[in-house]
C-alpha cells in the first residue's frame, strides 16, 4: 500500500535568500550595539524622554510620544536583559546600559527590508523583485545607522510602510479579511504620524492613488472597459474615509493619552499648537545647526550628518565618549559615525525615481490621455504605468511638503521618500536581469554589485569601525560630507 504521508515542501530560493537577508541586517544592527557607552545624536532627547516615562517625570516633548513609549519598553525590557549589564551610564537620569535603549530600534530596523520586499511584491508578484527590493533596502547605510541607536526614523518609516502594505493587501483580500488588512492600514498610518508628523505623508500618498485610480476607475466604466483589475476593489469613499481617516485620527489621538496622564498640562490641542510653534521657531542655516540641509539636496546626498565622531593615537586606546577630538596631528585613528545612505545606491536611485516621474508624466501629457494609457487593453503596459505611478506619487508625497518648510532640516528626513526612490531603482534593475538583451541583464547585475561593494565600503561609517585619517578621507567624496 502506497504511503500517503505528506512531506514538507522545501524552501524556495527566494524564501532562503529572503531569510538571509534578514539574517545579514540583524547581525549589522546588533553587532557590538554598546560599543559607545554614552547617548549618540539624538540619544540625548529620545532616550532621556523614555527614562522620564519610566521614573515617571514631567517634561516637554517637541514630537508626539509614540517612539519614546518604544524605546521605554525597550530599556525596561533591556534590564532584564542578560546582555551587557557591565556596560552601563546615567546620561539618560538612570543607569542603563546603551543595549537597554537601542535593542528594539535594532530589531525593528531588521525587519525594514522584509517589509520594502513585501510592498514590492504586492505590486508586483514578482519574488525577483521584492528580493532586489529587500537587498537595497538592507544595503541602506541610513536606515542601518538609525537602527542603531535610540533615535525614532525607524519607527516612523516601517509604521508608514506598513501601513503600504496591508492597503495593498486589502486590494486583493475579499470580506473579511479586506476589512482587516484596511483597519491595519489605518493603524499603521496613524501610528507613523504618532511618531512624528512627516510620518503623515505615507497617508497623503495613500490619498493621492486613490483619487487618481478613482478617477481613472470612473473613467472606464463611462466608456464601458470595466474596473481597473477582476481581482482588485477599490475602496469606497466611506471606506478611505473610515479606514484610513477615522481609525488614524483615533490611533493618533490615543497615544497621547499615556503622555497627558504623565503631563496634564498643556491639554492635547494646546500640545498640538505647542508643538508647531515650537518647530517654526527654529530657525536654519550653519548657525542653527552644521548639518542643516534643503529637501533639495537630499536625492544626491550632498550633506550627510555626523551623528559620532571621536579620535584616538591607536586601536588599543579605549574610545572617549567625552572631551574634544584630539589635535590633528595625534590623531592615528578616526571613530565616526555617518548618517549617510549607500551613495551609489541614492544616486542611482534618483535617477530611477526620475525615470518613474517622467514615465508617469510621458502618459498624462500623451495624445491619448493619461486615464486612456492607463484603461489600456494592454494588461502589462496598464500596470507598469500603475507601479511607476505608485513610486512617483509616494515619493513626492513624502518630498515635496518639505519645500515649504523653513526650520533647519536633516538628511534623515529623506527617508519616506528614498524608500520609494529605492522601489523605483530594483523595479527597473529586475526588468534589466529579465531582458532578452544581454547588456540589460549585464547592467542589472552590475547595478547590484556597484551597490553592494559601496555598502561594504563605506561600512565603517555606518558602523563606527576605526578608520586612519588617510581611510577616512577616502571615503569623504564631498567636501560638504564632512
Amino acid at each position: 500500500m502506497p504511503s500517503t504521508k505528506k512531506f514538507p515542501r522545501p524552501l524556495s530560493w527566494v524564501a532562503i535568500a529572503t531569510i538571509a537577508v534578514f539574517a545579514f541586517s540583524a547581525s549589522l544592527r546588533f553587532w557590538q550595539l554598546s560599543r559607545f557607552n554614552t547617548l549618540v545624536f539624538d540619544e540625548v532627547y529620545y532616550a532621556k524622554f523614555a527614562n522620564n516615562y519610566l521614573t515617571q517625570t514631567q517634561f516637554f516633548n517637541a514630537h508626539p510620544p509614540l517612539s519614546q513609549y518604544i524605546i521605554a519598553i525597550a530599556m525596561w525590557l533591556g534590564s532584564h536583559m542578560p546582555i551587557d549589564r557591565d556596560i552601563v551610564n546615567g546620561l539618560t537620569g538612570s543607569l542603563h546600559s546603551p543595549w537597554s535603549y537601542r535593542w528594539l530600534n535594532a530589531l525593528t530596523g531588521s525587519f525594514v527590508p522584509l517589509v520594502v520586499g513585501g510592498i514590492a511584491y504586492q505590486l508586483s508578484d514578482r519574488r525577483s523583485y521584492a528580493l532586489i527590493a529587500a537587498i537595497f533596502a538592507a544595503a541602506d547605510g541610513l536606515f542601518l545607522v538609525e537602527s542603531r541607536y535610540a533615535l525614532n526614523n525607524v519607527y516612523l518609516v516601517i509604521l508608514g510602510l506598513l501601513g503600504h502594505w496591508f492597503l495593498l493587501l486589502a486590494l486583493k483580500a475579499p470580506g473579511k479579511k479586506r476589512h482587516l488588512w484596511l483597519t491595519l492600514a489605518g493603524i499603521g498610518f496613524g501610528a507613523s504620524a504618532a511618531i512624528k508628523w512627516n510620518g503623515l505623508g505615507f497617508l497623503l500618498g495613500a490619498y493621492l492613488l486613490w483619487v487618481v485610480a478613482w478617477i481613472v476607475n470612473r473613467t472606464r466604466r463611462q466608456g464601458g472597459r470595466g474596473s481597473n483589475s477582476s481581482h482588485q476593489r477599490l475602496p469606497t469613499p466611506l471606506e478611505i474615509a473610515f479606514y484610513l481617516g477615522i481609525i488614524p485620527i483615533t490611533i493618533y489621538s490615543i497615544s497621547w493619552i499615556p503622555h497627558l496622564m504623565l503631563n496634564p498640562t498643556p491639554n492635547f490641542w494646546e500640545m498640538q499648537r505647542e508643538i508647531l510653534l515650537y518647530h517654526q521657531r527654529i530657525g536654519s542655516g550653519a548657525d542653527v545647526h552644521p548639518y542643516c540641509s534643503r529637501w533639495y539636496t537630499w536625492l544626491l546626498m550632498l550633506r550627510p550628518v555626523a551623528y559620532f565622531y571621536k579620535t584616538a593615537t591607536s586601536v588599543d586606546e579605549p574610545v572617549a565618549v567625552v572631551g574634544p577630538p584630539l589635535p590633528e596631528a595625534s590623531t592615528q585613528v578616526i571613530y565616526d559615525v555617518h548618517a549617510m545612505g549607500n551613495p551609489i545606491l541614492w544616486w542611482f536611485s534618483a535617477a530611477a525615481i526620475f525615470y518613474a516621474v517622467w514615465v508617469v508624466v510621458k502618459s498624462a501629457i500623451a495624445s491619448c490621455g493619461f486615464a486612456n494609457a492607463l484603461t489600456s487593453c494592454d494588461r502589462d503596459i496598464d500596470r507598469y504605468i500603475w507601479i511607476y505611478l505608485y513610486f512617483s506619487v509616494n515619493w513626492l508625497a513624502n518630498l515635496l511638503p518639505w519645500m515649504r518648510v523653513t526650520r533647519c532640516t536633516f538628511l534623515y528626513h529623506y527617508m519616506g521618500a528614498s524608500v520609494f526612490a529605492g522601489l523605483a531603482l530594483a523595479w527597473i534593475v529586475d526588468r534589466w536581469l529579465r531582458s532578452y538583451h544581454r547588456n540589460l541583464r549585464l547592467l542589472g547585475v552590475t547595478a547590484i554589485f556597484l551597490i553592494l561593494i559601496a555598502f561594504v565600503f563605506w561600512m565603517p561609517l555606518y558602523l563606527g569601525l576605526p578608520l586612519s585619517p588617510e581611510g577616512y578621507r577616502w571615503r569623504m567624496w564631498l567636501p560638504s560630507w564632512v
